[in-house]
């Protein structure tokens, strides 16, 4: 029987989406095989929002409003958003994507397009970080009013 070692080599660097190096040191996790590492836990940036809910109350259909999340990072390292995905093509999610110093405040803008709803409508964006929380969600909703033409 043949025991294969495989090398996971030293990479420092990462990619973001639109391919500039980020550097891994931005990244790290403080899970072991002996628990949490508090060190790492403690030296994670944080996301901490003013709020993470927000009611655009009665649109017309077709409206389309936004509304800016604002945060803090309180930790103490940068804080890398990766991602931040609207739960339908409806929501849209627009963040600055540099990485958001320790003691810096940053703005998530929420773009709701009510086209095609009616009623109640309720949506989620949910923000992939490097935070000690990692994931973050942020809810909205909004009462669509549709046109009558009677």
């Amino acid at each position: 029987m043949f025991i294969l070692i495989a090398s996971c080599g030293n990479n420092t660097q990462k990619q973001d989406k639109d391919g500039n190096l980020l550097s891994s040191g931005l990244v790290n996790n403080p899970y072991t095989a002996n628990g949490i590492d508090t060190t790492i836990m403690n030296a994670k940036p944080t996301m901490d929002f003013v709020d993470t809910t927000h009611n655009f109350g009665k649109l017309r259909e077709g409206e389309t409003a936004e509304y800016d999340f604002d945060f803090k990072n309180n930790g103490k390292s940068p804080l890398v958003i990766s991602q931040a995905q609207g739960s339908c093509g409806c929501t849209v999610a627009e963040y600055n994507q540099e990485p958001i110093a320790p003691g810096k405040v940053g703005t998530m803008k929420v773009k709701f397009n009510s086209t095609g709803k009616s009623g109640l409508e309720e949506k989620t964006v949910t923000i992939t970080t490097n935070s000690k929380k990692g994931i973050h969600i942020l809810h909205i909703t909004a009462e669509v009013e549709t046109h009558n033409n009677q």
